[in-house]
């Protein structure tokens, strides 16, 4: 129990908080702990979860992407002018359109920073301000409102009606959201390449001498995680039952804060899908009670921002700690060979 303790700390810390935080939540307003507002939280929580579990296989890799939820409203805006082409179509051919977009958008990431070695997050700064620049030019802001009935017919998975005559539901969003979830654990788990990724982002050029290509990975990282904002960007389109082209800018920082809160290290080589899901329920359950209580957003938005700098105050800290380290490895190494040669 006390192995199983330690190396879940982080995921027992944040879901303590959170039990913490909704006593108080529920203590400070009677709205909290309903059905309706747990229900909310989650359809609310989905899309976010969906961008998360994609972001955190980046930051495992030792990357840094800000650009994805741009890359998500790329997404939608032309999956639904491209299922207006074709007649309407269904789920299948959105789902399809939407994920290799978002592939495509999230592969040519990897290629900028790979083929150029750029910095990760100099190369997504780049594209978020490129892909956001062209998209509205050439949708001047308008939005869609005229999607496929599918599109914009409620799925709802579980419904209840609350003594006020309100229904409490679970929708599509959520069910979507799991899957993606389990399919990230499943991936960096229970695969080879979900280990090279640790690997990877741990210790690059001892996973390059190892024999890891450090390309694909890069590929990989980025590719999942636009395979992840394209799918998250038609849930966006489903709940909101429109397509407006800056809907999700500024989504990239609350769920980069929600990743590294829940154990995601901006260095590499760490993170759990448990820990992201839990962090970006906090960072819900937050905002959530905030605005329950008629707390200023800008009270949110501080406390996003005390996460990251947070968090790369602790990612340089540790870089720094490891520079005296391979020092001191590198001078003990050569003792030997000075020896030889005196």
């Amino acid at each position: 129990m006390r192995k199983l303790f330690l190396s879940h700390t982080t995921e027992v810390v944040l879901f303590a908080v959170i039990i913490a935080m909704s006593i108080v939540l529920g203590f400070a307003t009677d709205r909290f702990f309903t059905l309706g507002n747990a229900f909310d939280l989650l359809n609310i929580s989905a899309v976010n979860i969906i961008f998360a579990v994609g972001l955190l296989v980046v930051l495992i890799a030792g990357g840094i992407d800000i650009s994805f939820a741009v890359a998500a409203s790329i997404v939608q805006y032309v999956t639904a002018l491209a299922l207006e082409r074709i007649g309407g179509g269904g789920w299948v051919s959105g789902l399809l359109i939407a994920a290799c977009l978002g592939i495509v958008l999230g592969v040519i990431n990897a290629f900028l920073i790979h083929r150029f070695r750029i910095i990760s997050i100099v190369a997504t700064i780049a594209t978020f301000n490129v892909y956001f620049g062209l998209l509205m030019f050439f949708t001047k802001g308008v939005s869609i409102y005229n999607l496929p009935d599918w599109l914009t017919s409620r799925v709802i998975i579980y419904e209840r009606e609350m003594a006020d005559g309100s229904w409490a539901e679970i929708t599509l969003p959520v069910v979507v959201m799991a899957v993606c979830t389990f399919a990230t654990w499943l991936f960096i788990t229970r695969t080879t390449t979900g280990r090279q990724l640790y690997a990877f982002g741990d210790n690059p050029e001892g996973a390059r001498r190892f024999g890891i290509n450090i390309g694909a990975m890069q590929f990989i990282a980025f590719g999942w995680l636009g395979l992840m904002a394209g799918i998250a960007g038609l849930m966006q389109a489903h709940y909101a039952q429109e397509v407006v082209p800056n809907a999700l800018y500024g989504r990239e920082l609350d769920v980069l804060a929600a990743v590294v809160l829940g154990g995601a290290r901006l260095g590499g080589g760490k993170g759990s899908v448990l820990g992201c899901v839990l962090g970006v329920l906090l960072v819900s359950i937050t905002q959530n009670g905030l605005n329950l209580m008629g707390v200023s957003p800008f009270a949110f938005k501080m406390f996003v921002g005390a996460i990251i700098l947070v968090a790369i105050t602790l990612s340089s800290a540790r870089i720094g700690n490891l520079v005296p380290v391979f020092a001191t490895r590198k001078s003990t190494d050569a003792q030997p060979a000075d020896r030889g040669e005196s």
